[in-house]
Order: C-alpha cells, then structure tokens, then sequence
C-alpha cells in the first residue's frame, strides 16, 4: 500500500508535465503561425464603367497590422512591406487597426515608429487607410498625423478620386464613428468613377443603400484562433460569421474581409494565417 501511494504523486507529476509540455507546443506553434509571412490572396472583379483603354487595376488590401510587440515589431513590418512592394500594385488600401495597445504586449510603439514602415509602401494610385477600433482607442489624432506627413491619404467617412476610382473610406464602425450616408454623399459628389469602400468592419455591408464595385475590410482576423469542428471563438461582428472572412458575396455585394498580417488579444494564430488581398479589377465582360 505504502509503495502504491508513493507511485500516485509520481504519475500526477508525470502528467502534469506532459501537460506543461503540450501546453508550450501549442503556444509556440501558435506564436510561429503568427509571425508568418502573409498569404497573398488573389481574386478579380469585373466592373462596369470602365473606360475604353483602361488597363486593369491592382488593388492590394491589409488590414490589422496591429504592431506592437512581442510579434509585430516594426522591423518586421518593414520587412513585409519590402515583400508585398514587388507586387506591384496600382493602390494599397488599409482596413484599420495599425496599432495595438494590449495589455500584455512586450512593448508598445510611438506613432511615429507604427507609421514609419507604411511610408516605404509603393503604389501608383498611392496608399489610402481607414482607422480602425484601436487606432482610436490609442492616439489617433497623432496617427493620422503621421501618416499624412508620410502622403499616405486618411478617409474618414470622406471620398477621394484615384484615376477611374472613386474610394470612400468609412470611419470605424465598431467604435461608432462610422457615418455611411456621408461617406456615399461625398463619393457622389466626385463625379462618375469605379465606387470603392474602404472600411475596417465589414459591419457596415447591410447599411449599404446601394451595391458599389468592391468593399474592402478586415477586423473579424478571420477568427485569429479557430478550432477544427468548433469554429472561432469570435468574429467581433453582430453578423456572427455572415462576414468572417475571404471573398464574399453578400446578396450580390462583392466584399473582401482580410485576416490581417498582426495580433490582436494573444500573439497567436491557429487555422487563420496572416493574408493580403491582391484583387485585380477589370471591365465587365460584354454579354453573350
């Protein structure tokens, strides 16, 4: 009996261990996933109103870059942005949330270090952002700031027109400082063009009194961390999974909603890898 009750402590030992140990894997191999270089995605969209002798446009979307450390440091960024230049896109869109504060972030960067890796983006048509949930959450007047120092254009709830395009970018959605009816009046008041919505929650599609060519956001991350058979834990939409992720047709509305190249909450990912959208538009096809 003695020798049997000297040998429980042991196992319980044993299996906490082995606990301990599937427990770091898992939280490393989360880690890896997480710091990957990002998935380009690749799709095309056929629009009307396209002008005779107007090549195809490459439109690149990022989203929830959230840098911050332990995963997202700038250096990294820097980096990334080397990689997604050689695309070479014609306009770079980015859906929010530069930033993150997290509590249990290694380190947390000055405006002017999030920002300084977005001045070496290159595209044509330039680089167009709207905030995100944490950029107002953090300094977003001295966000904007930055990034206007460095040409990139900030659309909150306002229009800009890029060649054939027309971008509205709506304020966050998820913060409550998105106003679509003025982001729709300002893009009308540019004149005719291929309508574009720049936006960070997806949220906004089922307010849209009218279809435009393309949507672009990111925020849901794909679920950041998702179980196979269970799902995500969240998409942080009152959508639930309507708008999750991917290219989406929403009752005949193209959208595209980006899983983001950072973190946010955990420095993890499981099943949603960092992506980037590469969407080519192109003129709609005559019909048969």
């Amino acid at each position: 009996m003695i020798a049997a009750e000297k040998r429980r402590p042991r196992r319980w030992l044993r299996s906490l261990l082995l606990l301990a140990i599937v427990g770091a894997a898992l939280l490393g191999k989360g880690y890896r996933n997480a710091t990957h270089d990002p998935v380009i995605r690749k799709a095309a969209v056929e629009v009307d109103g396209w002008s005779a002798g107007q090549p195809p446009l490459k439109i690149l979307l990022l989203s929830d870059i959230h840098v911050a450390g332990p995963d997202m440091p700038p250096a990294r960024l820097v980096r990334i942005i080397g990689e997604l230049n050689r695309l070479k896109p014609d306009l770079i869109l980015i859906a929010g949330d530069l930033v993150s504060e997290r509590r249990g972030a290694t380190h947390i960067y000055t405006p002017a270090e999030v920002v300084a890796p977005l001045g070496g983006l290159r595209a044509s048509l330039g680089v167009v952002v709207a905030p995100g949930n944490h950029d107002h959450w953090f300094k977003p007047d001295a966000l904007r700031g930055e990034l206007e120092k460095r040409g990139l254009r900030v659309l909150q709830n306002e229009a800009v027109k890029l060649g054939p395009l027309v971008v509205g970018g709506v304020d966050d959605d998820y913060s409550g400082h998105d106003d679509v009816p003025a982001t729709l009046a300002a893009m009308d008041r540019l004149g005719p063009g291929v309508p574009l919505l720049l936006t960070h929650s997806p949220d906004i599609v089922p307010d849209l009194p009218r279809p435009v060519a393309a949507v672009f956001a990111g925020h849901t991350h794909c679920g950041q961390i998702r179980f196979p058979f269970i799902g995500a834990l969240t998409y942080v939409s009152r959508y639930g999974d309507r708008f999750a992720c991917g290219d989406i047709d929403d009752r005949g509305q193209r959208v595209f909603v980006g899983a983001g190249l950072g973190t946010s909450l955990l420095p993890l990912r499981f099943n949603t890898p960092p992506d980037a959208w590469l969407v080519t538009l192109t003129p709609k096809a005559a019909s048969r």
